[in-house]
């Protein structure tokens, strides 16, 4: 059993605290753990070059063409993180919240995932053993849920690309300066549960895991993120009266007979749910299609497209 920690938040900030004592209790459950801080690697931005989805197009359709991976493979330390993340069988993440968000050197990290999808790279061979990855999402702030309602929601619409299904999550709340968790030991106390709820989700059989966290944690009854919104057309005409931001389950509002709402699943709720490889593949296909429809049409906007690359402001 292996666990990796990762922290994206200052050393000896409240995040990292709370990732060692999540640590800790994998450790004393006999895990092997490692732990890395993003401030430590160089780690470049995604440029949007588009070559990562361009070689999974064709791959797909010519299996003898050969994947190359990210263009920046080769100029940062994300390969070799990625590669070490998917020998894991558990992963926990703690993150500091900036303006409601995940801090940025975090989405710098997670937006590079797309071109080490696990379930392509274990598809064509690059990666030999699926490890059916555990998560646990540490987010971490100075003030109450009303100043940190994306992030965990965000950093939970970073793990499908890994293949990574997040069992637990947890926001530790008024945690303005370094140490400040030290005097809740209640968070402690909750972050070392989610340590044993990893190791127990890692020993229990696959088909078998399940949701550990907080019964009534968010709304959505599959990833349980508290973002759900009104449901609109998809690329292929398939639409839901509401739908979850994060894992694109479809169903509705219902009176839950109390006063309030509750978000009930359709029956075919769940054929555009993020964790499921076969599912999310389906957004693959409607790049390829949305593309295939721009090369026969790009003619029509030549003269635009130059309009537009002369066009020239000042800068600061």
């Amino acid at each position: 059993m292996k666990i990796m920690g990762i922290v994206a938040g200052r050393h000896g900030g409240n995040s990292e605290i709370l990732v060692k004592e999540a640590l800790s209790a994998c450790k004393e459950a006999g895990a092997e753990c490692v732990l890395i801080n993003l401030f430590d690697y160089n780690i470049r931005h995604c440029t949007g070059c588009e070559s990562c989805t361009v070689q999974m197009g064709q791959v797909a359709m010519d299996p003898t063409k050969k994947y190359k991976g990210c263009v920046l493979k080769d100029k940062d330390d994300m390969d070799k993180i990625v590669n070490v993340m998917q020998t894991c069988n558990g992963v926990i993440i703690g993150v500091p919240t900036y303006d409601l968000t995940p801090s940025a050197l975090y989405l710098t990290f997670a937006q590079r995932f797309l071109a080490y999808e696990l379930s392509f790279r274990l598809q064509i061979g690059d990666v030999t053993e699926d490890p059916h990855t555990v998560a646990g999402l540490i987010a971490c702030g100075g003030s109450c849920r009303d100043w940190q309602t994306l992030t965990l929601d965000a950093m939970g619409a970073t793990m499908f690309t890994q293949s990574v299904r997040v069992v637990d999550q947890m926001m530790a709340t008024r945690n303005g300066r370094p140490g400040n968790v030290l005097l809740r030991p209640e968070q402690l106390a909750r972050a070392r549960k989610m340590g044993e709820h990893i190791v127990e989700a890692v020993n229990t059989p696959v088909e078998e895991r399940h949701w550990m966290g907080e019964p009534d944690f968010g709304m959505c009854p599959n990833c349980h993120s508290s973002l759900i919104y009104k449901g609109e057309k998809h690329w292929d005409g398939i639409q839901f009266p509401f739908e979850c931001a994060v894992c694109g389950a479809g169903g509705d509002l219902v009176p839950d007979g109390n006063g309030s709402y509750k978000f009930v699943l359709a029956e075919n709720g769940l054929i555009r749910d993020r964790n499921i490889n076969s599912a999310r593949a389906e957004h693959l296909n409607e790049i390829m299609e949305t593309r295939k429809d721009f090369f026969a049409r790009q003619g029509e906007i030549k003269d635009l497209m130059k309009h537009y690359k002369d066009m020239t402001f000042p800068a600061v």
